[in-house]
Formats: structure tokens, C-alpha cells, sequence
């Protein structure tokens, strides 16, 4: 068996107005609603949100708040994006610092969002 891409993953938020605006206003990801599911598209990917561990079956074994940890890739300059979400009062856990992603060298920062989850914006070299 071969697995292409990654569609899709999940998250738990206990304040879906603060969980949309670092995504749809920071990060700038669209949101919408398939019947009760939010969710948030960007590229070819997309984040579901649940409102509460359990939401939707099936879920995760142990679904709960802030127990994600994932990478998102961008194009923009990281001392751009960095600036951004400091003047937007989202406090960086780690400064941008050299990494190695699936594709290959890339430069990182490290941030929370408002549900604890673990966020790494980063941006490969060649880009």
C-alpha cells in the first residue's frame, strides 16, 4: 500500500471564536461549515475542528485539547510572519531556527494556538 498526501486532520477547540480568528484572521485559512462539521481549507489540505473531544464518530482514542503538534508551509518571509503574529499578541515559543521538513532544508518558528496545539510555520530554502 501507498500513501500520497495527507487531506485532512483534526483538532479540539474549547473557544471556536478564538480558534477561527488565529486561523482564518492570522493565518489566513478559509473556513467553512459542512452541515455541523467547521473545518479550515488552505491549499490542498484542510483542519477539521471539533467543539469538543468526541464531536463526531469515529475519533481519535483519547481526543482532547492542545495534543496536536504539526507544520504548516509557507512562502512568506518567517521574519514577516513573525512580526505579524507578535503585533497580533501570539507569543513565539521558539525564534525561527534551521529544521529539516519532508522536502528537504527549511527554516521554522514555533507557536501555540489558543488551544495549546503546537504550531511550526515554515519555509524551505529553495522557496
Amino acid at each position: 500500500m501507498k500513501i500520497d498526501e495527507l487531506d485532512h486532520f483534526v483538532i479540539v477547540t474549547e473557544n471556536l471564536d478564538a480558534c477561527l480568528h488565529f486561523y482564518q484572521d492570522l493565518l489566513q485559512m478559509k473556513h467553512g461549515i459542512n452541515g455541523q462539521q467547521h473545518y479550515l481549507s488552505f491549499g490542498r489540505q484542510k483542519i477539521n475542528i471539533h467543539t469538543f473531544p468526541g464531536e463526531f464518530e469515529p475519533s481519535a482514542q483519547y481526543p482532547g485539547y492542545g495534543t496536536n503538534d504539526f507544520c504548516l508551509i509557507t512562502t512568506d518571509d518567517l521574519e514577516d510572519v513573525k512580526k505579524e503574529l507578535q503585533e497580533a499578541g501570539v507569543s513565539i515559543v521558539q525564534d525561527v531556527c534551521e529544521k529539516v521538513g519532508a522536502r528537504g532544508a527549511m527554516h521554522s518558528l514555533y507557536v501555540y494556538d489558543p488551544d495549546g496545539n503546537l504550531v511550526e510555520i515554515a519555509k524551505y530554502d529553495e522557496e
